[in-house]
């Protein structure tokens, strides 16, 4: 885990996650504020979903998304991205579809507890079943996009996506934030232009 020690892993990263989500915020604050106007309209409830997630060094912090679910209904589901899934209001398939319901996290990563770029936020009751080795991703912030939303393994077991992970912050670097980026943002383009 050299790739932890250098300036961009201890420093750079965090810098430049803060500056990018203090600018996002801005320039989507009126997306957010439609999108928390629909909510509203078209369901009761919060705006927003929060849920306790696993951050770095194992610390736990409240993650923020916009709310695609009714009110009262679990949040885990074994098929969580079930198209027909009645948990998700009309609303929230489209919020899931464009993964707009994940634009609040960029407080998270203004505060410091997530990064644009690492690992999947875990869920505590998962992460307590981990191996000691599988806790090595929680060295790194965990990320709003990573390398295992984009893998072909996303579809693969729980096991899959911590391998996925762990190859992340093996090979942590500003070149590998950046390309990952660029897929998130052509991932993104590609599936709401078509």
């Amino acid at each position: 885990m050299e790739r932890l020690t250098s300036f961009y892993a201890k420093r750079g990263k965090h810098l430049f996650d803060a500056i990018a989500a203090f600018f996002l915020i801005i320039i989507f604050a009126p997306l957010m504020g439609l999108i928390a106007i629909l909510i509203k309209l078209t369901s009761s409830g919060s705006v927003f979903f929060s849920h306790k997630r696993v951050g770095l060094n194992n610390e736990l912090f409240i993650m923020h998304k916009f709310r695609s679910l009714h009110v009262d209904t679990p949040s885990y589901s074994e098929k969580p991205d079930s198209t027909d899934d009645e948990r998700i209001t009309l609303v929230g398939k489209w919020l899931r579809k464009t993964s707009l319901d994940e634009l609040p996290q960029l407080f998270n990563v203004l505060k410091g507890e997530m990064s644009l770029v690492g690992p999947r936020p875990e869920m505590p009751f998962l992460a307590k079943h981990y191996e000691p080795w599988e806790n090595q991703r929680h060295l790194v912030r965990p990320g709003m996009t990573g390398l295992w939303q984009l893998s072909p393994r996303r579809q693969g077991t729980i096991r899959d996506g911590i391998s996925v992970d762990l190859e992340y912050v093996e090979n942590l670097s500003f070149w590998s934030d950046f390309k990952i980026l660029l897929r998130t943002f052509k991932v993104f383009w590609d599936s709401n232009t078509y």
